[in-house]
């Protein structure tokens, strides 16, 4: 009767795990492609200016690879860039000015808007600082980019071209980060991979769609609906910055769209699994707004989607029972070749796409020891600084 028992509820959990999986692939907005780039584009008769402003804390280590890459930008209209130094201790200004002066280009202005007041994210701040300067230059855009980005000469051309033709207030690239270490191609692409789970692209530039995110290392914002959406003081509490500002944007009405980038490319280097746990688990519990029910259900459907089907089916071959194993292999077989687009728009080995249970075993546990640091205090830290909850901020104030 045991056996019989434990038979019955394999089979069960087994087939929901399969029903998930066939929505996934189904409804929830082909996010699995990766075949959403730059809209169609045509150059503009007048270009418009645009600043390119920089938040930077420490990157010293990065800013060659980025900063000569935006004043190399091959633009015909006026542009310059912001490099708002937040409070670096390793000479991250000293740098930026220096890599102006050897490769020239665009002019690059350099400054700090000291430590960041209560309330405020320091990467915020600095934006508001970076474009606080650039309203002075009256910009129709804004290009708020990080300093580990590197661009192609004719990124921000593209950028503003596919802005101004698809009518769009926010336009934002996904960069292709780094994946040269063993755990750099086991995590990487399924970060991204995961992302577009939640935040389809394809519904994300739909005329009046819901969905609203944007990748914070690339985002041309027209300066007009930033200022609508009164960024980035309506945020200026988000860790999670860039899915807080495109939430603001669509919310003001404007319209965004968001894609994988060709021309954009991420120079940070996560080389070990310490690395990349910390960028996880740094804004993991964040991002389901420090809610203990929301962590539960988020550990419990990470169990039910990633880990249930190969379990299923070996547990299935295990006891004896095809019923079991059926649909816990259907389930992986469709979970895998989901996967495999975005294996192939790393440049990574196709082998890889079986072990996608382990990896997301692996952002369980990433999850999971974000909210325990969160309730230890050290939640959201990020080089040097902690930030509260937003209610936490709210109270306080």
């Amino acid at each position: 009767m045991g056996q019989t028992a434990r038979v019955s509820a394999v089979v069960w959990i087994s087939a929901v795990s399969l029903a998930a999986w066939l929505w996934l692939l189904l409804c929830q907005g082909f996010f699995w492609r990766t075949d959403v780039r730059l809209p169609p584009r045509e150059e503009p008769g007048e270009w418009p200016s645009v600043c390119v402003v920089v938040p930077a804390r420490d990157e010293a280590a990065v800013l060659s690879a980025g900063l000569p890459s935006l004043l190399a930008q091959d633009y015909p209209g006026r542009a310059e860039v912001f490099l708002v130094d937040d409070g670096s201790s390793d000479g991250t200004a000293d740098l930026a000015r220096e890599l102006a002066r050897r490769h020239g280009g665009l002019p690059l202005t350099v400054d700090s808007p000291g430590e960041p007041p209560a309330g405020w994210t320091g990467k915020l701040w600095a934006v508001r600082h970076g474009i606080a300067l650039a309203r002075a230059r009256e910009p129709e855009y804004l290009l708020l980019t990080d300093a580990d980005i590197a661009h192609t000469p004719d990124s921000l051309r593209e950028l503003v071209a596919a802005a101004r033709t698809g009518g769009f207030d926010l336009v934002s690239l996904m960069a292709r980060l780094r994946v040269e270490s063993v755990w750099e191609r086991l995590v990487v692409p399924a970060f991204v991979y995961f992302f577009a789970q939640l935040y389809p692209f394809r519904r994300i530039g739909r005329p009046g769609a819901r969905t609203a995110a944007a990748a914070g290392g690339c985002v041309l914002l027209r300066t007009e609906a930033a200022a609508r959406a009164r960024v980035p003081d309506s945020i200026r509490h988000a860790v999670i910055d860039d899915v807080a500002l495109a939430r603001a944007v669509r919310g003001s009405g404007g319209r965004i769209w968001l894609g994988l980038a060709d021309r954009v490319d991420s120079v940070r280097p996560y080389p070990r699994l310490y690395d990349l746990w910390r960028m996880v688990s740094r804004s993991a519990y964040a991002q389901l707004r420090h809610q203990p029910l929301l962590l539960l259900g988020t550990v419990l459907g990470l169990a039910l989607v990633y880990l249930v089907p190969p379990l299923a089916l070996l547990g299935g071959l295990a006891l004896g029972s095809p019923a079991a194993a059926l649909p816990g292999g259907l389930a992986w077989l469709v979970m895998t070749g989901t996967y495999v687009p975005m294996l192939r728009y790393y440049r990574q080995p196709l082998w890889l796409a079986p072990l996608l249970p382990f990896t997301a075993f692996l952002y369980l546990l990433m999850t999971v020891d974000s909210a325990v640091q969160h309730y230890r205090g050290r939640g959201a830290a990020w080089k040097g600084r902690t930030y509260a909850r937003p209610d936490a901020v709210a109270d306080e104030g």
